[in-house]
């Protein structure tokens, strides 16, 4: 009898073990599943312009993100309004995704498109492609476009023909649906933040061996046309150059991949110097990002040019020097060097971090309000922001609908994205920079307004279209 019992004993560990082994052989399954997504997602991006650094950036955080939510594919479809994202961007075959009150249905599966329970598709903006988009479009189906990038990536989208084709917006501009303007900011706290600051006696004795200012590019030759104005400062005050663009000084071999930008070693060494020139690669209202926030953050004077509307977001009236105040490059570079000598001058812009604090209210609100988080895995991020608000935005019509009522339409508006043409700067000395400006981003401008113009206009005829016919249409005299 207790032979038998045995048996039975070690059968019963064995049944065990085995359903055990199963269950976590299935959960690597899964995961590498996640990981090949993850993977697609960074290669699509990167395809389109996208920095390593933004990507490693976006996959992390997709990656924690998405081993939180639910992922339970099998409940009934139809109960649920499907979104589809008509881009490979989070790499999610298909998700419950839980918005509020509301779920949606979350999924890349492009089989989707003519299920009755579709009701909005989701762009990316760096991959908006002409090919193959999901027409005919019906009248209860809503586009929705996320565009955290420049108008490098995309020119087209930020010609009004184009912009306007979409119902909802996520961009950088403060007057889209979902304004994305602080993405780069993770928090006020994180401003007033001391960690890294250096004392400015540390400083004025590191001069000895350092530039009063630092540049760190590697993406040359963008649309700001901004290496053309650093070449020319350069000639008239000493400027220290990591990156690749006008390359002077090297930095430790472990903080040449653009991982390292955001690690507290690479950190330590901009911590160092006084001023930091913070040059965006495009100059559009409200396009802010780390150029201007991690000088801040480290306690170091940005030298800024960018987004025209900065001010308005600035920590405080004196926090940054702004190169447009100045007519040339060497009047900028006399500012400069007058700081440097003058200690009390040079600390004034560094009071609000220190003594008086931060009372821009627009930047306080902003913060404030925003219902996602940056690097925060406690929040949700700008992504499950933005999918929540077509989610919500789907259900509300529903419900109208089942009340009798006509539908909310939502519609974007050229100011949700919009920038200038690309200007070059003009200096009285020779400036090959200019160049690539003159060459490929200002006939890119140009041409976008005729795609964005053909563009609108294949859409609005409502069923699919090739390449050569919308190509025929941009280059039609």
């Amino acid at each position: 009898m207790n032979a038998v019992k045995k048996k039975r004993f070690w059968a019963s560990c064995f049944c065990f073990m085995t359903l055990f082994f199963l269950l976590v052989t299935l959960q690597v399954i899964v995961e590498l599943g996640k990981s090949e997504g993850t993977m697609a997602m960074q290669n699509s991006v990167l395809q389109h312009g996208a920095s390593k650094e933004e990507v490693w950036e976006k996959s992390a955080y997709f990656f924690v993100k998405k081993s939180m939510l639910d992922r339970n594919t099998h409940l009934v479809q139809n109960k649920y309004p499907i979104l589809l994202w008509w881009s490979p961007l989070t790499g999610e075959t298909g998700r419950h995704g839980h918005c509020g009150q509301h779920t949606c249905f979350f999924t890349i599966n492009r089989t989707y498109q003519h299920n009755p329970m579709t009701k909005a598709f989701l762009f990316y903006g760096t991959d908006f492609s002409i090919d193959g988009l999901p027409l005919p479009r019906k009248d209860n189906h809503d586009w929705a476009l996320f565009h955290e990038e420049s108008p490098k990536n995309n020119y087209k989208l930020f010609q009004k023909p184009a912009v306007m084709l979409f119902n909802h917006t996520a961009t950088f501009s403060r007057h889209s649906h979902l304004p994305l303007t602080t993405q780069y900011l993770e928090s006020i706290e994180a401003l007033k933040s001391l960690r890294y600051m250096i004392s400015l006696q540390t400083k004025n004795s590191l001069r000895r061996t350092l530039a009063p200012l630092v540049y760190v590019q590697s993406d040359c030759d963008p649309p700001s046309d901004r290496d053309s104005y650093v070449k020319e400062l350069m000639a008239h005050i000493e400027v220290d150059s990591y990156g690749a663009c006008l390359h002077n000084r090297d930095l430790p071999e472990q903080l040449k991949y653009p991982a390292s930008m955001d690690t507290d070693s690479f950190y330590e060494i901009v911590a160092q110097y006084k001023f930091v020139l913070a040059f965006e690669n495009a100059i559009c209202d409200d396009y802010i990002t780390e150029k201007l926030w991690r000088p801040l953050k480290l306690g170091v004077v940005p030298v800024y040019y960018g987004s025209p509307s900065v001010a308005d977001w600035l920590p405080s009236n004196k926090s940054a020097i702004l190169v447009t105040r100045f007519p040339h490059p060497k009047d900028l570079a006399q500012y400069i060097k007058t700081l440097d000598t003058d200690d009390k001058e040079y600390e004034a812009y560094l009071e609000w971090k220190v003594k008086d604090g931060i009372f821009n209210e627009r930047l306080l609100s902003a913060m404030e309000e925003r219902t996602w988080g940056v690097q925060d895995i406690m929040k949700d991020n700008y992504i499950d922001a933005f999918e929540c608000m077509v989610c919500n935005r789907v259900w509300e019509n529903m419900k109208r609908q089942e009340q009798g009522m006509f539908p909310r339409r939502w519609n974007a508006e050229a100011s949700h994205l919009s920038c200038p043409i690309p200007r070059a700067f003009v200096f009285s000395s020779p400036n090959v920079h200019r160049t690539a400006l003159r060459e490929m981003w200002i006939p890119s401008f140009e041409q976008s307004k005729r795609e964005a113009q053909a563009l609108r206009q294949l859409v609005e005829r409502n069923r699919n279209f090739t390449a050569q016919e919308f190509w025929t249409l941009v280059f039609r005299e």
